[in-house]
């Protein structure tokens, strides 16, 4: 199904997996941090424009990818979110305990308060240099390199990337006491399998 352009199906293949991916990612809980420094919409717009920024450069390495054969891309893309999957399960044990961690570690790269423009650009940077390389970023470029549908799979994980970021900033503390990371790591890490499952399919029907 397609709107405005844009295939829907891809739209979703995008959007569900990098919610379970960041929801128990330290971005949630650095978004939560700053929105406690910050207003919590300035706090988004900052985050979320740093999440705009990396989507973009991931989707296009993946729009290159893309280009090269079909069937080492379908194997690339797998390897991906095979490491995903396997770096979720891995980390979920952990991630309760990683909670604290993040917390100190946002907490004292933000030294002061600010606003407007100035706060955004604050919260852009955190967010920017921390996420720089990290799993979703890759994650995306699996993406947009299996379907070689950039713009769909840039909406979708762009809108999964505003969703966790505007739930850190607003309802944060409240689905931590009532969430665990490590349940949701888990439940990323299934996802990851199946498109790991799916994507070798593709790729034996390829070969």
């Amino acid at each position: 199904m397609h709107l405005l352009g844009l295939d829907l199906a891809v739209v979703a293949t995008a959007f569900l997996p990098l919610l379970l991916l960041e929801l128990p990612d330290k971005t949630f809980i650095a978004t939560l941090v700053l929105s406690t420094r910050y207003r919590p919409l300035t706090a988004w717009l900052g985050v979320g424009l740093a999440f705009g920024v990396q989507c973009l450069i991931a989707v296009t390495a993946g729009g290159l990818l893309a280009r090269l054969p079909e069937l080492p891309v379908a194997l690339a893309a797998a390897l991906l979110f095979a490491v995903g999957g396997v770096l979720l399960w891995r980390g979920a044990a952990a991630a309760d305990e990683e909670e604290a961690e993040t917390e100190e570690e946002i907490a004292a790269k933000v030294t002061g308060g600010g606003r407007g423009l100035r706060a955004v650009v604050a919260c852009f940077l955190v967010i920017f240099v921390a996420e720089w390389g990290d799993l979703s970023q890759l994650f995306t470029a699996g993406l947009a390199a299996r379907y070689d549908d950039p713009v769909s799979v840039f909406v979708g994980a762009w809108a999964a990337l505003l969703v966790v970021a505007g739930l850190g900033a607003l309802l944060g503390k409240a689905l931590l006491a009532r969430l665990r990371l490590s349940t949701v790591r888990r439940a990323g890490a299934v996802v990851c399998a199946v498109l790991v499952v799916v994507t070798l399919v593709e790729a034996v029907r390829l070969a």
